[in-house]
């Protein structure tokens, strides 16, 4: 439950990438796969399975990066299957609600965005080291900083929502395990019941999550932290891989764009 934005440890060409090249290809993956035609989401698809094959990365760790938003993607799936009008499918009678083709068709659509978009940020979280994408950011931002954008400040946050994101899942899971310790059951009752004990972790998971904060921001504090420009352990350089690597993102890129312009 917890993989989506966690580091797993390899010795593969991608995880070896630099994080700028990484990070830019995320950026360009977003808005295609956004505005994905039908003959571009095959395409797509295959190109991120030959990525998840590169950084070795199987399907069990690529499915519980997505079991976190899974219930997310389902109702969006619900939501266009049902409410969408079109050529009908399948009568829910008496319910006023009717299943279309148009509908079963957007809903998938949908979904695969959502989906993709997921996997896609997964893989840079799971091939990167954290400190490694702070930098990546920061030397991003760096230009910016000339128009009085704190860039390094910018990347330690980006940096800090990342990580908190496995770490309010596993915070989630403690709270959970401890619960049904004590004899609570999610899974029987009613929906309206079981969604009520699960909101019940509302309040203690917020309070966990202030008191992590509260514990990093002392950490940090105690290590000397404050703002201003930072050297680095290792300068970021752009190796004959990551041309590469560039290379075949934009190859990859005029390719979605001529398959677009194919009536």
């Amino acid at each position: 439950m917890i993989s989506l934005g966690q580091y797993v440890p390899g010795d593969t060409i991608i995880h070896h990438l630099d994080p700028r090249v990484k990070i830019l290809a995320v950026v360009l993956m977003s808005p295609l796969i956004i505005a994905a035609p039908a003959a571009g989401i095959g395409l797509i698809t295959c190109f991120l399975a030959s990525i998840l094959a590169a950084a070795r990365l199987s399907l069990s760790r690529t499915a519980a990066a997505l079991k976190p938003v899974a219930l997310f993607i389902t109702a969006i799936f619900l939501m266009h299957l049902f409410l969408t009008e079109g050529r009908p499918l399948l009568s829910l009678a008496p319910l006023p609600v009717q299943v279309t083709w148009d509908g079963l068709l957007q809903g998938m659509y949908v979904s695969w965005q959502f989906a993709s978009l997921v996997i896609a940020a997964a893989i840079l979280t799971m091939t990167t080291l954290p400190s490694e994408l702070v930098s990546g950011i920061e030397r991003l931002l760096r230009p910016l900083r000339h128009v009085g954008v704190p860039s390094q400040d910018i990347a330690l946050m980006i940096s800090l929502a990342l990580r908190f994101v496995p770490t309010l899942l596993e915070e989630y899971e403690r709270l959970r395990m401890a619960q049904m310790a004590r004899g609570a059951d999610f899974t029987a009752g009613p929906l309206a019941r079981r969604m009520r004990a699960v909101a019940l972790f509302a309040i203690p998971l917020l309070l966990s999550a202030f008191r992590r904060a509260e514990e990093l921001a002392m950490a940090m504090e105690a290590r000397g932290y404050h703002r201003g420009p930072r050297t680095t352990l290792r300068e970021l350089r752009l190796g004959p891989a990551d041309m590469t690597a560039l290379g075949v993102m934009i190859l990859f890129a005029l390719l979605y764009v001529a398959l677009r312009m194919i009536p």
